[in-house]
C-alpha cells in the first residue's frame, strides 16, 4: 500500500470510531458536553457548598481545566487499549503498519476533545478571564499531551493482544488516577516532596499549565514545558519500541 492509502485507511478508522461511539444515541456527540458539565457541577458543589473552606477562586473552571484533559486521557487510553483486539479482522486481512489502529482510536477521540476544549474555553470568558496572547501555547500543550496518549496507549494495546486482562488494569488505572493527578485540587495542596514528581506526569503537568494559561493568564514556566516535552516524548518513543517489538506475532494470538 501507499502512503496515500494509509492516510485514506487512518481518516476511514477514526470516523468507523465516532460512529461507532453514538449510534442509535439520541443525543449523539452532545454527551460530549454533558459528561464534563455534570461532572464540574457535582465537583463545584461538594467543594464550595459541602466543604466551604475551599480557597480556590474560579472554581468552576479550575475543576473544568482538570475534567477535559482527564476525560480525553480515560476514553482514548480504554479504547485505545482494546483497538488492536477489537480489530483483529483488519489486522489479519490488511498488510497495514498496525501501528495506524491504536492511533486512529486516540485521534478520533480528539473529536471529541475538540468539543470538549470549545467548552472550556467559552466558559472561560463567560467568567471574566478573557483571551490572551498566552492561549498560543494551547496547541502545543495539547499536541504534548495526544503525544503522550498515542504513546501510551500504543503499549498497552500491544499487551492486550497477548493478556486480555491488561484492558481491566487499564481502566483501574484511571480510576486511580483522578485521585493522583490534580483535577479538583491546586498542586499547592501536595508535599513539596512530591509536587516535582507530579510535573512529570504528563497529565498533571498539562492540567497545571491549562491553569497557568486560563486562570492565571499567563505562560507556562520553560520547567513545566520541558518536563511535559521530555516526558510525552520518552513514552511515546517508549510505546513505538514496545508496539515494534510485540507486534510481529499478533497473527497468533489474535
Amino acid at each position: 500500500m501507499w502512503k496515500g492509502d494509509y492516510l485514506f485507511l487512518l481518516q476511514n478508522l477514526i470516523v468507523k470510531d465516532f460512529k461507532i461511539r453514538y449510534r442509535n444515541m439520541s443525543l449523539g456527540v452532545f454527551w460530549s458536553l454533558l459528561n464534563p458539565l455534570v461532572m464540574m457541577t457535582a465537583l463545584t458543589f461538594v467543594f464550595t457548598a459541602v466543604f466551604p473552606n475551599n480557597q480556590i477562586e474560579n472554581f468552576p473552571i479550575f475543576v473544568l481545566c482538570g475534567l477535559v484533559p482527564f476525560n480525553f486521557f480515560t476514553v482514548a487510553w480504554q479504547n485505545g487499549t482494546i483497538s488492536v483486539a477489537n480489530n483483529a479482522g483488519l489486522i489479519k486481512r490488511v498488510p497495514v503498519p498496525r501501528e495506524i489502529v491504536p492511533i486512529a482510536t486516540v485521534l478520533s477521540t480528539c473529536v471529541h476533545l475538540g468539543i470538549q476544549i470549545a467548552l472550556l474555553l467559552a466558559l472561560v470568558v463567560v467568567f471574566g478571564r478573557g483571551v490572551n496572547w498566552n492561549w498560543l501555547w494551547l496547541p502545543v500543550v495539547w499536541g504534548l499531551e495526544i503525544l503522550f496518549v498515542c504513546g501510551i496507549t500504543l503499549m498497552t494495546s500491544a499487551l492486550d493482544v497477548y493478556i486480555r486482562d491488561v484492558r481491566y488494569v487499564v481502566e483501574s488505572a484511571c480510576t486511580l488516577l483522578f485521585w493522583m493527578v490534580p483535577v479538583f485540587y491546586a498542586i499547592h495542596s501536595v508535599p513539596q516532596s512530591y509536587a516535582n514528581l507530579y510535573q512529570f506526569n504528563p497529565l498533571a503537568a498539562l492540567i497545571l499549565a491549562l491553569r497557568t494559561i486560563l486562570i492565571d493568564g499567563e505562560s507556562p514556566t520553560s520547567t513545566l514545558l520541558l518536563k511535559l516535552t521530555f516526558s510525552s516524548t520518552l513514552i511515546f518513543a517508549l510505546g513505538l519500541f514496545v508496539f515494534h517489538r510485540l507486534k510481529r506475532q499478533f497473527f497468533d494470538y489474535l
